[in-house]
């Protein structure tokens, strides 16, 4: 742990726009990435891809749009996810509940359609955010949040890095239902081991003519903490 006698708050997390090899990540306009998004996550299909989000099933484009604006107006900050081959919108996350006198912010409200499934786009995409919190940002800690639920998401979260730390009962109602939530964390002093890691697996070299990985970023990441002075 570093010395914080001289701590100072970090920024508040605004609108970036961030590049990557397979992706790149840019403010949400509204005007130009509503019906791309909707368009990206199926249309209705939209309903099942966000079952374990907190807001009731969407009828159409139109209670997509308000919910967006209203998330937005609580202070989520909306990255759209743009694959670079294709130049279209092919996910979303937001910075959530940012405490810059912390340095503590959450990586949520994440979705992607069928394009960037089990494809280095979305890892690529969860690097890029990390990166510019703690590297460009200053931040202390970063968050995932999800439904216990959820396994998929929490098999996300450790498989990108984050540590488990527990499950808050009761935490809140998603759905007119209960909601445990899942909590997991990265922390500053572990950016770096885990910023070689994500890079090592990135490399063109880690994958194979058909796009396929040669070595799993859980894998990289192990041997990276196992070389550790």
């Amino acid at each position: 742990m570093r010395d914080l006698s001289n701590w100072k708050a970090c920024p508040a997390p605004e609108p970036v726009r961030l590049d990557g090899r397979f992706v790149r990540i840019e403010p949400y306009d509204r005007a130009e990435h509503l019906q791309a998004l909707w368009d990206a996550f199926g249309g209705l299909a939209i309903n099942p891809l966000l079952k374990y989000f907190t807001q009731d099933d969407f009828a159409g484009i139109e209670d997509f749009d308000a919910w967006s604006e209203a998330v937005i107006r609580s202070g989520w900050v909306r990255e759209v996810i743009v694959d670079n081959e294709t130049g279209k919108a092919a996910g979303m996350a937001h910075y959530m509940r940012p405490d810059p006198a912390n340095g503590v912010v959450e990586i949520g409200g994440i979705a992607h359609g069928p394009a960037m499934a089990r494809s280095p786009a979305s890892t690529e995409a969860q690097y890029l955010l990390a990166k510019h919190i703690f590297e460009d940002l200053g931040y202390r800690r970063y968050e995932w949040k999800c439904h216990n639920e959820n396994e998929p998401s929490k098999r996300t979260a450790q498989r990108l890095g984050f540590t488990f730390e527990g499950v808050f009962r009761q935490h809140m109602l998603s759905k007119h239902a209960n909601r445990d939530t899942a909590w997991f964390s990265i922390i500053d002093a572990e950016w770096p081991a885990l910023a070689r890691s994500f890079e090592r697996w990135l490399s063109a070299d880690n994958f194979d003519a058909q796009g396929r990985q040669k070595r799993r970023l859980e894998d990289i990441r192990a041997e990276i903490k196992e070389l550790a002075p």
